[in-house]
């Protein structure tokens, strides 16, 4: 490492199951910098909504929702060296990676007021550097300035393919056309929703990682921190 005095901020975007926060976790412990896993709060936010009822199948009572953000309080907590998401004092970090919530967390992330919600929670952890955050707009809107940005990407495939193999490795029942298609649907909303779309920043670096081990990305990734702490 250089100059490991200097601390920066490192914004990873990307598709959703492109190995983000996998990749994030292993820097911010390589470097020991805070890791702040953004997938993980709107995850939690939907994780909120479902249990109270406000996703059912007519869609997302969005004014309900927007009403109760305040009820909802979002934290992580390291458990055998594992991240862990809390919401409201309950540790919830299984039930937010399940499909019924990866169904519908794109809905839900389009939603300005939310996402303007933990925007604002974002930029306050990450506002003394040495960070690592990893989303869907952190290059773009959430921390624009960041000195590294990193936008990683693989074929549908290739998502489809790890995310099934993640969830059968937890016990869970899918089908991998079904994981395709969420992958598919996900990718259409991030791209296309109005407020913070998932786009690559003109200033990102592009790692198409459909190929690449994660001991191969995380090396990449290392010489491109290494660069910008020189």
């Amino acid at each position: 490492m250089e100059n490991t005095n200097k601390k920066i901020t490192i914004a990873i975007d990307g598709h959703s199951s492109t190995g983000k926060s996998t990749i994030a976790k292993s820097l911010a412990k390589y470097l020991n910098y805070i890791y702040v896993d953004t997938g993980a709060m709107y995850r939690a936010v939907t994780w909120f909504a479902l249990k109270q009822g406000l996703i059912d199948d007519s869609g997302i009572k969005r004014v309900q929702l927007i009403s109760r953000l305040d009820e909802i309080s979002i934290s992580f907590t390291n458990i055998s060296g594992e991240n862990h998401t809390i919401v409201n004092d309950l540790d919830v970090e299984r039930e937010i990676r399940g499909l019924e919530v990866a169904n519908n967390v794109s809905k839900v992330a389009s939603i300005p007021e939310v996402r303007r919600k933990l925007v604002a929670e974002q930029q306050f952890l990450g506002s003394a550097k040495g960070v690592v955050m990893d989303g869907r707009d952190i290059g773009t809107v959430v921390f624009p300035k960041a000195e590294l940005k990193v936008f990683m990407t693989a074929s549908a495939d290739v998502r489809a393919q790890r995310r099934y193999n993640e969830l059968r490795g937890k016990g869970e029942e899918v089908d991998f056309d079904d994981v395709l298609k969420n992958i598919e649907e996900r990718d259409f909303l991030d791209e296309n929703r109005k407020d913070s779309p998932l786009v690559k920043a003109d200033d990102a670096i592009l790692l198409d990682n459909s190929k690449l081990s994660r001991n191969q990305q995380f090396d990449h990734i290392i010489s491109l921190v290494n660069n910008a702490l020189s």
